[in-house]
């Protein structure tokens, strides 16, 4: 258990309020220095040797990002790294800002990193070091590696300097935890992270932070009628296939679910019968990050003590290839009833969700939010920089697509319903688990999961386009970006969504 949980360690950040000055700065191995787009002699003359700084910035090629980098006439030489950026930006602009100077700064020697934002009314300041900060908080966390010679840390302390009121920075940083949990289970090799291993970190997590923790194994989720998601897991050499349940409850134990929160968790997806080629293969280790992300968002609740009642469904197994193998024409059915005719082994994600949606809907929680790296489709349709959004409340579209303006996790809104299940009709079942045509799997996939929910929750489906994207995307330097723990933090802080689907 030791070699796959994240480090606990919290980074040490600290504040001074106040003009910035040369003491703050003798205090800092580098500084991100953030300037208006247009920045004035004003806001150089607010700098400890601004002139210098100045002098600089008048040589600096339009558009570069860092605008320019100079180190100061002190006793540690400070690394300063600056950029430039319009108060009017978006949240999107300032994280993606953040990413590249952090990676400019830090490239040199670990210190403590000065964040420093001059030039913008304190509203503005203050987003544009939160969004600074949770880029950094990235960059320091410390991914999964197996190498014999340890790789040194990058950050040891983050100062914000320069700031006029201090800095509510706890969101961010539960925010940032979440987001590295996600990472750091996505990034993990499928050999240590396999099903068994993976509930018993979700125990040891629900151990300490105080959430009930509670395993569905094979036998149990065959009594429950779970045979979308056994269909899947028959494959499997073992019976460690598992859906885990967690719950969250800061006041009254047996109160309903405000938020249910429901993950893929494919731990290895070979295509099972239908065998993916290598190359499509080769990262299907991170077909689990939609239960990470749920993990992740799981755990930055929990850090900020929110008053909500939260369920965290897991849904946990590889799609292996073998004599037992689920094939195209099975039928199956799901936990609430439902037939299904598979098609395609490949299309496993919505196989597994469909009985942990039945399972998070029957106890008629406030809302539900699923998360999956579930189709290619919707890369096709969006690439991998933004990620397709699905709901059966039709008139969330511009608010769900807010949410991802203003956390910088970019969402697109697409249609689903039951005029899109005439693509789904089996002669042999009540659906078909997807079309052999392929046309917008995406929306066949989500309309096909909207069968899954009972009660008439409302329900939000991500499938995560963004979670994987080579170079990082938004304040995230990773391949894996751990899109949707901020997504789904600013839906419950900022959009109030718990409330409005109450």
């Amino acid at each position: 258990m030791q070699k796959i949980q994240p480090d606990k360690h919290d980074l040490r950040i600290y504040q001074k309020v106040g003009r910035l000055d040369a003491k703050s700065l003798d205090s800092v191995d580098q500084l991100l220095l953030i300037l208006p787009a247009k920045p004035s002699k004003a806001d150089f003359g607010k700098l400890p040797q601004g002139a210098k700084m100045q002098a600089v910035y008048r040589k600096h090629v339009a558009g570069a990002s860092p605008a320019f980098t100079t180190r100061l006439a002190n006793k540690k030489q400070t690394l300063v790294v600056a950029g430039t950026i319009a108060a009017t930006a978006s949240t999107f602009e300032q994280l993606t800002l953040g990413r590249k100077l952090v990676a400019a700064a830090i490239g040199q020697k670990a210190g403590s990193l000065g964040i420093c934002a001059v030039g913008f009314e304190a509203q503005t300041q203050g987003e544009l070091m939160n969004n600074m900060l949770a880029a950094a908080l990235a960059a320091a966390f410390r991914l999964p590696a197996f190498k014999s010679k340890a790789e040194p840390s990058t950050i040891k302390s983050i100062r914000l300097l320069g700031i006029d009121k201090s800095i509510d920075t706890a969101r961010t940083e539960a925010e940032a935890k979440g987001n590295n949990l996600a990472r750091w289970l996505t990034t993990l090799p499928p050999n240590f992270l396999d099903a068994s291993n993976y509930a018993d970190l979700a125990k040891s997590m629900a151990k300490d932070n105080g959430w009930a923790f509670k395993r569905l194994g094979v036998k149990e989720l065959k009594k429950l009628g779970c045979g979308a998601f056994l269909a899947v897991a028959q494959g499997n050499d073992n019976d460690s296939a598992n859906i885990v349940r967690l719950r969250y409850r800061p006041a009254a134990k047996n109160a309903v679910a405000d938020l249910s929160l429901v993950g893929k968790g494919i731990i290895f997806d070979t295509g099972g019968t239908n065998l993916k080629p290598f190359e499509s293969m080769l990262d299907m280790h991170g077909d689990m990050q939609g239960s990470a992300v749920a993990l992740g968002t799981l755990l930055a609740i929990s850090e900020m003590q929110l008053p909500i009642a939260v369920d965290c469904w897991l849904a946990i197994t590889e799609n292996r290839t073998g004599p037992n193998a689920y094939k195209s024409q099975d039928v199956v059915t799901a936990a609430n009833g439902k037939t299904i005719q598979t098609v395609h082994t490949d299309a496993e994600g919505r196989m597994a969700l469909a009985d942990a949606l039945v399972l998070a809907s029957r106890e008629k929680p406030g809302i539900i939010f699923d998360y999956a790296t579930l189709t290619g489709s919707v890369i096709r349709a969006l690439t991998t920089r933004y990620s397709g959004v699905f709901t059966n409340r039709s008139d969330l579209h511009p608010v769900l697509k807010r949410i991802g303006r203003n956390s910088g996790e970019r969402v697109w809104p697409f249609p689903i319903g039951k005029e899109f299940l005439d693509d789904l009709q089996s002669e042999t079942a009540d659906l078909l688990q997807c079309s052999a045509k392929g046309t917008g799997d995406h929306i066949l996939a989500a309309s096909f999961l909207a069968e899954f929910i009972d009660n008439d929750v409302p329900w939000v489906h991500l499938d995560l386009g963004a979670g994987d994207n080579e170079g990082g995307l938004g304040h995230v330097a990773s391949k894996f970006t751990g899109f949707g723990v901020r997504y789904t933090m600013h839906a419950i802080l900022d959009e109030n969504l718990l409330k409005a689907n109450s």
